[in-house]
């Protein structure tokens, strides 16, 4: 009997969040947290079936389900997954019942309305990652906008309001030039078809305007610079569930756009591109990491650290170009795009962590600024075991996940240019400047003031959520095979399909 998997993980948490939503806030509060548990940790079983029935080493695409949607425009409701969709599934559903878990407590004003925006959310952005028809792919994605932006305008702080309204402008208008991009690709094919557009013969002229046109909008999503400047906004202002997902998932987005849309479709545009988006990349490392020393907000320290590490993301998927101009080696360029994907996981993890950490003190001392802190260690060891094996992480520390990505990529620029390299490491440089910098404030030395020393270690909840993830990012650290195993004959297509359509 056929199940229809992903369908199941895209709708199943929507219809939960309807369900959440009629049970309302009143004295049915409780019930409406339960069901939204319930329903996320019910999709994350689904995802987990999907993982194990996934066949890392069959070409194409698994779980594939089309049906017939807008006839006129010959598009379909068609779902597959492979070796790229597959781990950010996975990620999505496993966060989504962390942060549900994280607010059980903490959220006090409408939370059934709260929980029900993060399982539409969490629907959505399962449909973006596994859509293989662009116009659904599209759909999906704009969709996303609306939860997240009810989240960061609803709950958020202070300047909520400039702040989801600046977020959704920045990404709503980036994507309007990838849909100009997919029309034109749907009028050059007669389909929809995301797998039909990477088989287009296009001119030269057509991939840069096509490529340029994606570039936009995926350019926003990571975001790289010069267009990041919407993301420490929305961190800031952002509650803590908001700020989890928003860098964990919704991030990720965007480095997925370049690997499924821009690479396959517009091969010899990336090729010849590619100077601009390792340019890109390497500033985001090092301008923005300099721009994180500075800050004296925590959250917005961990939202610039975020637009450094996912700069390492763009670079591994484009520095394939000059790796094998450069050597002729393709296993240099294989191990800049494994690279670039489990970098994207194991951010999702650790920038997850880290705002869920800074969640934990801000619900005490309702403070972000590192100014008001001072020896939690002293109070709260068990929290601070967690903060300083996630900042270790977030530096890139042997062991733990944040290593295996940023040395992939450095391995596999290395292959391109020694000086591209030793640029691209010097992440591992100013993350733990910056990181390790904010711990010592943060959480070492003598008791800062009264509000520290009155400060209550986590509570079960926290530790198990922080601890889930502090686990999930030793064993990504330790023993990456499963994933790597899981998208490297994917990326092994992939980087075949760009290297023979080159110019």
């Amino acid at each position: 009997m056929y199940v229809p998997l992903l369908s199941i993980c895209i709708w199943l948490p929507i219809a939960g969040a309807i369900a959440v939503l009629l049970l309302g806030s009143g004295q049915r509060a409780e019930l409406a947290r339960r069901v939204a548990l319930g329903v996320s940790v019910a999709t994350f079983v689904v995802a987990i079936h999907l993982y194990i029935g996934f066949y890392p080493e069959y070409v194409g695409m698994h779980f594939v389900e089309r049906l017939p949607w807008i006839g006129a425009f010959n598009a379909f409701y068609a779902l597959g997954v492979d070796g790229i969709s597959m781990p950010l599934i996975l990620l999505t559903a496993f966060l989504t019942p962390l942060v549900i878990i994280a607010g059980w407590e903490v959220i006090k004003t409408r939370p059934a309305q709260y929980f029900a925006a993060f399982l539409l959310l969490e629907g959505l952005m399962i449909g973006v990652f596994a859509a293989l028809d662009a116009l659904l792919f599209y759909v999906f994605w704009e969709a996303m906008l609306v939860p997240m932006f009810i989240i960061i305008g609803v709950w958020g702080g202070e300047r909520r309001v400039y702040a989801t309204v600046k977020f959704f402008l920045y990404t709503f208008l980036g994507s309007v030039f990838m849909l100009v991009a997919l029309i034109y690709l749907y009028q050059q094919s007669g389909s929809y078809s995301i797998q039909t557009f990477h088989e287009l013969p296009l001119g030269m002229n057509e991939q840069v305007l096509i490529f340029l046109a994606f570039l936009i909008a995926f350019a926003v999503k990571v975001p790289m610079w010069p267009v990041h400047t919407w993301l420490p906004d929305a961190h800031v202002e952002a509650p803590t569930g908001g700020s989890v997902i928003l860098a964990a998932v919704l991030l990720k987005m965007g480095g997925y756009g370049f690997i499924r849309f821009s690479l396959p479709i517009t091969p010899d545009a990336s090729q010849s591109l590619a100077w601009l988006m390792i340019g890109l990349s390497l500033v985001a490392i090092v301008y923005i990491a300099f721009v994180a020393l500075v800050q004296k907000d925590m959250k917005k320290l961990i939202a610039y650290s975020s637009i450094a590490h996912m700069g390492f993301v763009t670079l591994g998927f484009f520095v394939i170009f000059a790796t094998i101009a450069n050597t002729q080696d393709e296993a240099g360029a294989m191990l800049a795009l494994q690279g670039g994907m489990v970098q994207m996981i194991s951010h999702g993890l650790i920038s997850g962590a880290l705002f869920l950490c800074v969640g934990v003190m801000y619900d005490r001392l309702h403070s972000r600024e590192i100014s008001a802190y001072g020896g939690v260690a002293n109070t709260m060891p068990k929290f601070a075991a967690f903060v300083v094996l996630f900042a270790l992480a977030n530096a890139g520390l042997p062991g733990t996940s944040g290593f295996v990505g940023e040395f992939f990529v450095i391995l596999g620029s290395f292959h391109a240019s020694f000086w591209l390299a030793f640029t691209a490491a010097t992440i591992l440089v100013f993350g733990a400047a910056y990181t390790l910098w904010m711990v010592k404030r943060v959480i070492f030395g003598e008791v800062g003031n009264d509000g520290v020393a009155a400060l209550e270690d986590v509570g079960r909840r926290e530790f198990f959520v922080l601890g889930t993830l502090a686990v999930s990012v030793l064993v990504l650290g330790v023993w990456p095979d499963p994933l790597v195993e899981a998208m490297d004959e994917t990326l092994r297509q992939l980087l075949v399909h760009v290297m023979q359509s080159k110019l």
